[in-house]
């Protein structure tokens, strides 16, 4: 039964017992006019008020592709009535979903995980912006926070239609069986995880909580503006920057910016203005005052812990792009050489459209300029961190330099040859590698890209292979690729193939106690690195302690001060030792650590045994990345990759001159914190 407006509905007496909804002509009728079995129902979808006509309706879909809509006026007796309906016709597997409200509930055929094969039948519900599912085996999965999606696609022809939801490492396909709930669903899902309103809490959301808008306009500068003259401060064309700004507003995440179609001032204009058009303002209203009080205080070091504190007490959306902004806005101003926007001319920018005023109150501007140049304090900014951040800038600026030297810079992303299993000519793929690609995402494209599928515990990894040195280095899967094809040395390259000691690995780090791993060692300096080294330049047994800030080197066991100390996170760890060095085991790595100062120091560690090696390289990877040594979901689906990819963007010829592009990079990398230093 149909209906679009209430003048439509056919009053019916509807009574639901022994797996059977059965609909009468009145209350004393004996012979039903219908019934609906709860077997039949593939979904209850519960639409806003008044959305027929009544106050209160829902909707039963069945396996006929038949739909039936009901309408109450009593709150109270809708909620009651598609309970019961519920509990009918979902199985005792999936009634976890029935402990929460839901706007859609119901069962759709699904692939996902290795099961690629063929769909099964999983049950979904929808609540708010979460998308729950429960699936015949396995224990119940996290919820996919529909705002927070990576991709959200359909694929297929009209009559196998496949929608494609991309999470983090997860991805769920859910197939269009039947058309009439399917569409249901698809409709459902697209606007729950479209932006709800114009607060920052309700856009679309990346993995670290920064709205999705932001994101893509943050990248682009990134990648493209961060010498472009005047970035900020030039305003783009006005109806560009609309257009542009509410096709973010709407769908932020379909958007990719591409140069050629959006100047880079188009898009920096568009973030200014969602910024200051932000209902309750990034620094929200409640707390607005306090941050332009707070640049008042005179005392550097009692301002600074100020700001601290004010940056706990905002939103965690708010604070996570405060975060980025300023972060993105510390890179811009390493590049003024060439931008002419130091600190003090973004914060006449930024003041004003972040506190949003007339530009009058110069405190606004205060606050912007003591958020970048205390950026590291404010924000607890680690030197990994740092460093990191500074490889990818570089690594995005050199590229270009490059190719405004060599006369391509129409080239776009930089291109690379990355090698499958082993390094031939018949295996070699070139591809692509925008700034946000990760080891993993360079990995699932090369298997795609081959047809290559992942059957459980392939453990399919992206290595760093270094032919003089005889080592390999397996990328953690977080890692970004772009800096590390910037560092690599012509005698070196990258290959995907299968981790072979993974699981071994896997197995020991969850069977053992503790955090740290400590025993003997064969130790070998690299004197051609470091001009000193032992005495015969040879092999000698040490004691080792590698915890989770730092790794020791004994002279004993019985040795109560170390002889050498690093920090764990500035170490590179490859497996293997070069031939030449006649490594006393044939189980030994190559350590590599950059100082401060970006001198390189190197050594070789040998193991007694191969299970040994494996042990204290698992330690290495758990202590270096938290814990993380794989993707928390088991099984990395390999799928076809859409022709642009999240953050896949052009990266286009820098602005002014080669010399002073160079100028600036050189300046950048040599000294990030140079700016810090002055206050």
């Amino acid at each position: 039964m149909g209906a679009s407006g209430k003048g439509e509905f056919s009053r019916r007496w509807c009574v639901l017992g022994d797996g059977v909804l059965s609909y009468f002509e009145n209350e004393r009728a004996v012979t039903p006019n219908g019934e609906i079995r709860a077997s039949e129902i593939v979904c209850l979808a519960v639409p806003p008020p008044d959305t027929h006509g009544f106050e209160h309706t829902f909707e039963v879909y069945t396996e006929g592709e038949r739909l039936y809509l009901f309408g109450l006026e009593s709150t109270e007796q809708a909620h009651e009535w598609v309970k019961c309906i519920a509990k009918a016709f979902v199985p005792p597997l999936a009634e976890d979903l029935l402990a929460r409200d839901f706007e859609r509930l119901g069962r759709l055929p699904y692939k996902a995980g290795l099961s690629l094969q063929r769909a099964q039948e999983g049950w979904f519900s929808l609540s708010g912006s979460e998308l729950r599912a429960v699936f015949p085996e396995g224990p119940c999965e996290e919820p996919l926070q529909l705002r927070k999606l990576q991709e959200l696609s359909i694929q297929g022809d009209s009559e196998n239609q496949v929608l494609v939801l991309v999470e983090r490492r997860r991805t769920l396909y859910i197939q269009g069986e039947r058309r009439l709930d399917f569409m249901g669903w698809l409709g459902a899902i697209q606007k729950a995880a479209a932006s709800m309103g114009d607060t920052l809490s309700e856009q679309q959301l990346g993995d670290s909580d920064i709205p999705v808008i932001v994101y893509r306009c943050v990248d682009y500068i990134t990648q493209c503006g961060l010498t472009s003259e005047g970035i900020y401060r030039k305003c783009g064309q006005t109806s560009k920057t609309q257009r542009l700004l509410e096709s973010l507003r709407q769908d932020a995440r379909s958007v990719h910016l591409k140069e050629g179609e959006q100047h880079v001032d188009d898009v920096s204009s568009a973030l200014k203005r969602f910024l200051r058009d932000l209902p309750d303002g990034l620094f929200t209203r409640a707390q607005r005052l306090a941050w332009l009080e707070a640049s008042e205080i005179e005392d550097e070091e009692e301002k600074v812990s100020r700001y601290r504190e004010l940056l706990v007490r905002l939103p965690p959306v708010n604070r996570a792009t405060v975060k980025a902004l300023i972060s993105h806005l510390y890179c811009v101003q390493c590049f003024s050489d060439t931008n002419q926007m130091n600190v003090h001319n973004l914060a006449i920018v930024f003041g004003p459209t972040l506190f949003q005023t007339d530009g009058q109150d110069y405190k606004a501007g205060r606050v912007v300029e003591d958020l970048i140049n205390h950026y590291v304090v404010v924000f607890s900014v680690d030197e990994e961190e740092l460093r990191k951040q500074r490889e990818e800038i570089t690594a995005i600026v050199k590229m270009r330099v490059a190719g405004t030297a060599s006369g391509t810079q129409h080239a776009g992303d930089f291109i690379c040859t990355v090698y499958l299993e082993e390094k031939k000519a018949e295996t070699e793929q070139h591809i692509k590698i925008p700034a946000s690609m990760t080891a993993e995402e360079l990995t699932l494209e090369i298997l795609d890209r081959r047809n290559v599928g992942i059957r459980e515990k392939d453990y399919w990894t992206c290595f760093e292979v270094n032919e003089r040195e005889e080592a390999e280095r397996p990328l953690h899967f977080a890692e970004k690729v772009l800096p590390i094809l910037h560092g690599l040395g012509t005698d070196s390259h990258l290959v995907v193939k299968k981790h072979q000691a993974m699981e071994a690995m896997l197995l020991y780090l969850a069977s053992r106690v503790g955090d740290t791993k400590h025993g003997m060692m064969k130790f070998r300096e690299d004197r051609s690195l470091l001009g000193l080294g032992l005495p015969s330049g040879g092999f000698h047994d040490r004691y080792f302690i590698l915890n989770s800030s730092c790794l020791r080197l004994y002279k004993e066991v019985r040795s109560h001060r170390p002889e050498k100390e690093w920090p764990v996170k500035s170490l590179k760890v490859y497996l293997g030792v070069k031939k030449k060095l006649r490594p006393p085991t044939c189980w030994g790595f190559t350590v590599v650590h950059e100082t401060e100062k970006h001198e390189k120091q190197q050594w070789y560690l040998c193991c007694d045994t191969q299970m040994e090696l494996r042990e204290w390289f698992a330690t290495f990877l758990f202590v270096q990345h938290d814990g993380l040594v794989w993707p928390s979901e088991p099984s990395r689906v390999s799928r076809a990759v859409p022709e642009v990819r999240l953050g896949s963007v052009s990266l286009i010829p820098l602005r002014g001159s080669e010399n002073e592009m160079r100028r600036s990079v050189a300046a950048f990398t040599a000294d990030p914190l140079s700016l810090l230093r002055n206050v």
